[in-house]
C-alpha cells in the first residue's frame, strides 16, 4: 500500500509540533472505539439508552447513524495517516475497511431478534462514512 498524501513532518521541529495532535487523535480513537462497541453491544441486547428520543425527535436513529459512523471514519482515516491503496482506482484504507464492516454488521442485524436489516440505516451509515472521509481529507490539506 502506498500513502499517496504526504503526511510526514519535513523537519524534526515540525515532527515535535505534530506529536501532541497524534496523541490526541489516538486517545479520541480509543475512547470512541470503546463507546462504539458499547453501543453495538447495547443494541444487540435491546438496551439502547435512547428510547426517550423516539417520541421527541423523529428519525433520531438515522441522524445517529450519520454521526456514529462519521466520527470513527474521520478519526480512523487520520489515525491511518490518510493512507490509500490502488484497486482500479485510489481508495482510502480505513474508510473502505470500515464500510465493509458496516455492511456486514447491518446484514447481521437481520439475524438478531432485537434488530432489523434496514437499508435506510445502511445508507445513513455509508453517508456518515463519506462525510467522515471528506472531513479527514479536508484536514489533511490544511
Amino acid at each position: 500500500m502506498k500513502n499517496t498524501l504526504e503526511t510526514t513532518a519535513s523537519t524534526p521541529k515540525e515532527a515535535q509540533r505534530l506529536q501532541p495532535y497524534r496523541i490526541i487523535i489516538i486517545g479520541l480513537s480509543v475512547a470512541y472505539a470503546v463507546f462504539f462497541l458499547l453501543m453495538l453491544w447495547a443494541a444487540y441486547r435491546n438496551q439502547l439508552p435512547f428510547d426517550w428520543l423516539a417520541s421527541r425527535l423523529p428519525y433520531y436513529d438515522k441522524l445517529g447513524h450519520l454521526i456514529l459512523y462519521c466520527i470513527p471514519t474521520y478519526l480512523g482515516h487520520r489515525l491511518c495517516k490518510h493512507k490509500h491503496f490502488q484497486l482500479g482506482c485510489r481508495l482510502p484504507v480505513f474508510p473502505v475497511l470500515f464500510m465493509l464492516f458496516t455492511i456486514a454488521e447491518e446484514i447481521v442485524q437481520g439475524l438478531s431478534p432485537y434488530r432489523t436489516l434496514d437499508t435506510v440505516d445502511m445508507a445513513c451509515s455509508l453517508i456518515g462514512i463519506g462525510m467522515g472521509y471528506g472531513l479527514a481529507q479536508r484536514s489533511a490539506k490544511s
